[in-house]
């Protein structure tokens, strides 16, 4: 038996409107298969027939269209039908995007195929070499043994909603990285201050840190007006006792007394990129709800999943038909557990494989901490657990394997979640 037919390949196959001829590609080979190695800025690509031998060698097309240009053009010079050719690449970055939808808008056929796939096929060879020529071979091979299940291009709403969403993940994860630099200033100028306030990136305390970050900026400020900097974004909840509390600490400051300059513009442009964040954030989820509006989903009646949430696992997950079983969806999502066994052995203690989506996988974990308080069945599921003696981080992993499974049903029947507590827990 041929060593590629050994792993089974799961590419993602996206079908044009143009009526080309409906190839089986498990029983039927494509007559011609292109092989294409995506890179930013030129790509490689090679031709093989259905026996695999190489129609045209390895040649390099670059990204725009005279390179386009260029990749239809050889294989007009070899004199090759285009509509028994399909072409086949890697899902490297975005760099793909470009040529899969001119191609697709051309009206040919397109498997795009997961990279992990083509290293494991890599790993047969003796000699495993890696360069642009050979890979686009080899991309080429994966197609012609490959078994693979079909599936479209996601919507374009749901694609846009993906990159929000992606892009939201990252503004977000941009704050916490400056929240965390603005600690650790205020923790060496002024180790005071956070004691004051509940939430120190709250409207008043960003007010005062955009005005008078440091304790001698803050001492020295008439009080009128230190009264009238924090009471507008505080609603008036803050006045002059406030004022004055703080006042003292600054005063009383045990903080590092020099480079007080250097530390106020810090903290001052950092609390002002914050703010300018904060409105990115509001923007993004503006137009995340108007595109969750036209989806009519009911992923949010699941508990623990608002919009946002709901957004996010949706445009990472796409069509839910494309997985068989809420098992695959964990697999997808990285949730499911690694495996540890050799002879005798069999591990116990399995962690989370964490191969998949990690915007999904995030997702899901906030919505299983939010539903092990509220949802009356993960809840006990989860308590559970933590009586079975395993730490809260593993009760909370057990939680989101339950989080995937009713994800799957709610997507799949495209029905309302019903809570309910079983009469008996299933481990």
């Amino acid at each position: 038996m041929d060593r590629f037919l050994l792993i089974s390949q799961q590419v993602v196959t996206f079908s044009s409107t143009r009526n080309v001829r409906n190839l089986n590609m498990r029983g039927a080979y494509t007559m011609y298969i292109v092989g294409i190695d995506i890179a930013k800025r030129k790509h490689e690509a090679a031709v093989i027939d259905g026996e695999g031998s190489v129609i045209i060698k390895p040649f390099s097309f670059t990204n725009n269209c005279s390179g386009y240009n260029r990749l239809l053009a050889m294989l007009a010079k070899a004199k090759l039908p285009l509509d028994e050719v399909s072409f086949a690449m890697e899902a490297t970055g975005h760099y793909w995007l470009a040529l899969f939808t001119r191609l697709q808008k051309e009206g040919f056929r397109v498997q795009v195929i997961n990279p992990v796939q083509t290293n494991s096929i890599r790993s047969f060879y003796i000699r495993q070499a890696k360069t642009d020529p050979r890979d686009a071979l080899l991309i080429a091979e994966v197609i012609r043994f490959g078994h693979f299940s079909e599936s479209t291009l996601h919507p374009e709403n749901i694609y846009e909603l993906r990159e929000l969403c992606r892009g939201r993940h990252a503004i977000v994860s941009m704050q916490a990285d400056i929240k965390r630099k603005v600690v650790a200033l205020l923790d060496q100028v002024f180790p005071e201050y956070e004691t004051a306030f509940t939430n120190l990136f709250g409207d008043t305390s960003m007010a005062i840190l955009q005005a008078c970050p440091t304790p001698k900026e803050l001492s020295e400020m008439p009080l009128e007006e230190f009264c009238h900097l924090i009471e507008v974004p505080s609603r008036k909840r803050f006045r002059t006792e406030k004022a004055q509390e703080l006042q003292a600490l600054a005063r009383n400051s045990f903080g590092f007394a020099m480079a007080g300059g250097v530390f106020s513009t810090m903290i001052r442009l950092y609390a002002k990129h914050l703010d300018f964040l904060k409105q990115q954030v509001r923007e993004m989820d503006r137009k995340i709800a108007e595109i969750m509006e036209t989806l009519d989903t009911p992923i949010t009646t699941i508990t623990g999943i608002g919009p946002t949430l709901g957004a996010y696992i949706l445009s990472e997950i796409g069509d839910i038909s494309r997985f068989s079983s809420a098992a695959k969806l964990a697999a997808y999502a990285g949730i499911d557990p690694t495996m540890r066994q050799s002879g005798e052995y069999n591990g116990v203690r399995n962690r989370m494989s964490k191969r998949g989506s990690p915007y999904l996988r995030h997702a899901i974990w906030l919505a299983a901490s939010s539903a092990v308080l509220h949802d009356p069945a993960l809840k006990l599921y989860f308590q559970k657990k933590r009586d079975e003696g395993k730490p809260y981080m593993a009760s909370v992993g057990h939680a989101c394997r339950k989080m995937v499974s009713i994800i799957y049903a709610v997507m799949r029947d495209n029905k309302a979640y019903t809570p309910c507590i079983p009469n008996e827990i299933s481990a």
